[in-house]
């Protein structure tokens, strides 16, 4: 099992959402509003991503969070060390955010998560 690292290191919020910009592709509609101290990204309506003092965390399915996971640098995201630790948000290594060709792959793949569960639960009501 994963150690959970120590929460020392500040991002600042405005710096990562203008990599993410960078990074995602027009096609994704991207949004971005203020939430708890830290940023919200959204695609198409939907909360895809969590820009914070920890860093950029993506939702993703269990199978790509244990993808992203096995990168070296990142982790699941925890806002404070006494906070429980996310189930669906997990932060990309910081060295992601200086590459947006690695880092794009990555937004689609939370924005298809996205999507993908936001369609599954209109069709069961």
């Amino acid at each position: 099992m994963r150690r959970i690292q120590a929460l020392d290191k500040e991002h600042d919020p405005k710096q990562i959402q203008t990599a993410v910009e960078r990074a995602a592709v027009k096609e994704l509609e991207l949004s971005f509003r203020p939430m708890f101290g830290g940023i919200m990204a959204y695609v198409g309506g939907r909360a895809f991503a969590s820009v914070s003092n920890r860093g950029l965390a993506l939702k993703l399915g269990s199978e790509k969070q244990d993808e992203l996971l096995a990168i070296e640098g990142s982790r699941r995201l925890q806002y404070e060390p006494a906070a429980p630790v996310s189930k669906t948000y997990v932060l990309v290594p910081d060295a992601m955010l200086s590459r947006p060709k690695e880092l794009r792959q990555w937004l689609q793949q939370s924005a298809a998560f996205v999507a993908a569960a936001t369609a599954k639960k209109r069709k069961t009501t």
